[in-house]
């Protein structure tokens, strides 16, 4: 079979490079890729938002699936596309993406299926949005209603700092089009749990649990950003917590998408906060996690084809996926300035020494390669590097030792990625 993986980023990579392991896959393109797919694959100089092109290229190459990896095409329909041109694509329909691409839809399908989570306000105008946070305790959280490159939220310490993020998202469109609408939410105080489940139609497999670091400093401090690391499995994850995971969350969400009808099929991302009152679900995501991803595959003994596909045909509910039991801790190198500005086309020194270190595995997210074969910056998150590890312990070590044998111009990098969850969690208050 040939596959086409769509997207550039860490996670693309790390799909790729799963998928490349499979007997039954045959040759793999990458659309657009980065420096590290074109170790797995062939890179296709189509962008992830090429939706017609996507087509043509998938039809005239024979492609048996597509795997898309970022939000936005889903949010813009290419597996509806997909499907009406008669080509297997795995990922859910724009209706379904909505779970994703409308924190106002999610709330709202929350709400009607009771599913824990936030209390929250959704509005168009800023004043009455204003006048919800006024009736907040401190801190407020404030959303971007569309998706915002995993930046889209705000949590504001009091009311003038809520003011100032809801002025930028809708009255100087901070986010253009995403940030019209917004929702305003308590703040919700516990540590963070990243779950994935393979969901087709009424039934799901879950697959291994991670725990990310979205803020871009060390003890949880600075802006928010598409994720600086990841351990898996999640150190907060609990047998209790699983079993109110899919009573209060999967089995009502799966009812609820259907009566709205909606039949779900693709990845489904909940992230949770494992609060001192059970567990809340801060947003769906639909779509494989970006740094979670890199630490989940790593840890996966099965064919991650056959998985795919099961969850297509609706029989994901049978499939046993093989986990190997050690520990994989990822760190994500990225460029000086991010999530903010920053610069490209850095040379990238100590890739093949950080490579060659054993049970290691070097994603590429922001790179690209040069004519004369330099490996460069070309994105905000830069690398994401994995090891495993016998334990949380072992795994970090080892992952900190690859992470000092790479270098290039600007790089910064959190020092506490798995630290142990309430440890993260008081740095951060």
């Amino acid at each position: 079979m040939k596959i086409l993986v769509v997207g550039s980023g860490g996670r693309e990579h790390a799909l790729a490079w799963k998928l490349s392991q499979s007997p039954r896959v045959e040759r793999i393109f990458c659309a657009p890729g980065n420096a590290g797919t074109e170790q797995v694959g062939e890179n296709v100089p189509l962008a992830a938002d090429d939706l017609p092109g996507l087509v043509r290229f998938a039809r005239d190459k024979q492609i048996g699936l597509t795997v898309v990896g970022p939000d936005d095409p889903l949010a813009n329909g290419i597996v509806d596309l997909f499907d009406a041109a008669g080509l297997r694509v795995f990922g859910p329909t724009k209706a379904a993406a909505q779970l994703e691409s409308s924190k106002i839809f999610a709330k709202e399908l929350m709400r009607k299926c009771r599913i824990p989570t936030a209390m929250a306000g959704s509005f168009e105008r800023s004043d009455r949005a204003l006048a919800f946070c006024e009736r907040l305790p401190s801190p407020i959280v404030i959303k971007a209603d569309g998706l915002a490159l995993g930046k889209g939220v705000v949590v504001a310490h009091d009311c003038d700092e809520a003011a100032t993020a809801i002025d930028a998202m809708m009255n100087q469109a901070q986010f253009g089009e995403a940030g019209r609408r917004i929702v305003v939410e308590e703040f919700l105080r516990g540590t963070e749990c990243s779950v994935h489940a393979l969901v087709g139609g009424t039934g799901y497999r879950m697959l291994a649990t991670a725990r990310d670091h979205k803020r871009a400093y060390d003890g949880d401090k600075g802006p928010n950003t598409g994720g600086m690391g990841a351990i898996s499995p999640a150190d907060n994850w609990t047998a209790e917590a699983q079993a109110a995971f899919d009573r209060d969350v999967m089995k009502p969400l799966v009812r609820g998408l259907m009566r709205s009808g909606i039949a779900f099929s693709g990845l489904l991302f909940p992230g949770l906060m494992m609060t001192a009152e059970g567990l809340r679900v801060l947003e769906f995501n639909c779509r494989f996690g970006d740094p979670e991803t890199q630490a989940i595959l790593p840890r996966l003994k099965s064919d991650l084809l056959d998985l795919l596909e099961a969850t297509r045909n609706g029989t994901v509910q049978d499939a046993v996926p093989e986990w190997d039991e050690r520990v994989a801790v990822t760190v994500v190198l990225a460029s000086g300035g991010y999530p903010g500005a920053y610069k490209t086309g850095i040379p990238i020194a100590g890739l093949d020494e950080c490579a060659a270190l054993p049970d290691v595995q070097v994603f590429h997210a922001g790179t690209r390669r040069e004519k004369d074969g330099t490996v460069v910056t070309a994105g905000g998150r830069v690398l994401a590097i994995t090891a495993l590890g016998t334990s949380a312990t072992e795994a970090r070590q080892r992952a900190y030792e690859a992470v000092s044998r790479v270098s290039f111009e600007g790089c910064h990098y959190r020092r506490d990625i798995a630290l142990p969850a309430d440890a993260t969690n008081v740095a951060a208050q």
